[in-house]
């Protein structure tokens, strides 16, 4: 029997996948829920696992875009496993000798006519996209005339070479590389996107991870980093200021009574936002534990499109990459990200003294849209407070009950 495997839908609104990575090859035996390809969609990379056990027949190639319901492959379910889990391979064809081939004669040089380096209308318009000179390309249409084609694969001039290796690589990018793309570039030009800065003197956070990670780590099996911190500050000012929690729809405002956080991590196929959901009732033990779960799960490739679905604000921590200041760009339809920073010893006044103290610059991008400086600042300021007094702010005055300790 042959079963026809087809593309499950990763999500609602997803229509098509592409083919990322083919595990298995052409007449390889497979055993059912075994992973044999990986897909991109614009919102994740999933693994494909096979439905039943037998030989498979690749009907896609690595790269292409499939439709939501598609055939991808076949499994001969009647075939039984060889040994070593590969099908046997068909007898090869007796080589034929290829006729000597000719020494090529010298290509006729093609007159100059009016044609000649003249660029089609198409091909003009690609050019002048590209800032490119019709006379730096030569035309392979009739009578030496520019194509669409010849455009297209027309390189700008890097300049005159003087030695050593020069070169390139063209690669596709992938579905979810490219749907990121359109949305940072959807989230500058259909936003008035405004970015407010401040600074957070990081010694009280400092302080209690120096005083309660170990102790932390012991119980827990977490470590006590900065995110849970931030976490906590961010769901207690979203409240104080519901604005920033709240998006366009329309001519519509949508508010939420609820934190869906979105955490932005590199994963090994690029950026993704998995959400922590009602992160305003989780612990500082309830933060680290689902960062943790959901940063394994990106790295591992393993995040589903639920995970990444909705979010009502995301956080960035560009500071693990060393970034000092940054200016994020808004997740749509969200309509505020903070992004954290490297801390770095700088000198600042306290009490009339210049003290060396730990110190992060956070930037808050919003949709001004929406958000009024008043509340875009006032949120940035609660957002301190609560980093640089968390003991009395975050955890009303006991660390180790906070701490579950």
């Amino acid at each position: 029997m042959i079963l026809e495997m087809k593309v499950p839908s990763p999500g609602e609104s997803i229509k098509e996948v592409e083919i990322a990575t083919w595990l298995v090859k052409d007449g390889d035996y497979v055993e059912k829920d075994q992973a044999i390809a990986e897909v991109d969609s614009d919102k994740a990379t999933l693994e494909l696992p096979a439905e039943a056990s037998g030989i498979i027949t690749l009907k896609a190639e690595e790269g292409d875009a499939v439709a939501v319901g598609a055939v991808v492959c076949l499994i001969d379910t009647g075939a039984t496993k060889p040994e070593g889990g590969v099908a046997p391979a068909k007898e090869e064809a007796k080589a034929v000798e290829a006729p000597k081939a000719e020494a090529p004669k010298a290509a006729p040089v093609a007159e100059k006519t009016y044609a000649t380096q003249a660029p089609s209308p198409a091909a003009r318009k690609i050019l002048e996209e590209k800032n490119i000179e019709p006379s730096a390309i030569v035309g392979t249409g009739k009578g030496g005339r520019i194509t669409k084609d010849d455009a297209v694969n027309a390189v700008p001039s890097m300049g005159t070479p003087t030695g050593g290796n020069r070169g390139t690589e063209r690669t596709k990018l992938s579905m979810l590389r490219r749907k990121v793309a359109e949305r940072l570039v959807s989230a500058k030009n259909e936003t008035a996107m405004l970015t407010t800065f401040n600074e957070v003197d990081m010694s009280a956070i400092y302080a209690i991870r120096d005083q309660y990670k170990e102790e932390f780590k012991a119980k827990h099996g977490l470590g006590l980093g900065f995110m849970s911190f931030f976490t906590k500050a961010v769901t207690r000012a979203l409240q104080l200021y519901p604005d920033v929690n709240s998006m366009i729809d329309g001519q519509e405002k949508i508010s939420y009574d609820f934190c869906d956080i979105s955490v932005a991590v590199s994963g090994p196929k690029g950026l993704m936002v998995p959400v922590m959901r009602n992160a305003e009732t989780l612990s500082f033990r309830g933060v680290e534990a689902e960062i943790k779960r959901l940063a394994l799960r990106a790295r591992d490739g393993q995040i589903t499109v639920d995970e990444m679905t909705g979010g009502t604000f995301t956080i960035s921590n560009g500071g693990v990459f060393g970034s000092m200041l940054s200016t994020p760009i808004i997740n749509p339809p969200q309509s505020g990200i903070l992004g954290m920073h490297n801390v770095v010893d700088r000198a600042i006044v306290k009490n009339g003294q210049i003290v060396i103290a730990p110190v992060m610059y956070v930037a808050l991008s919003y949709d001004h849209r929406i958000i009024d400086g008043r509340e875009s600042v006032g949120f940035l300021v609660a957002v301190k407070e609560a980093l640089e007094n968390p003991a009395e702010i975050l955890m009303g005055g006991n660390v180790k009950k906070a701490l579950e300790l």
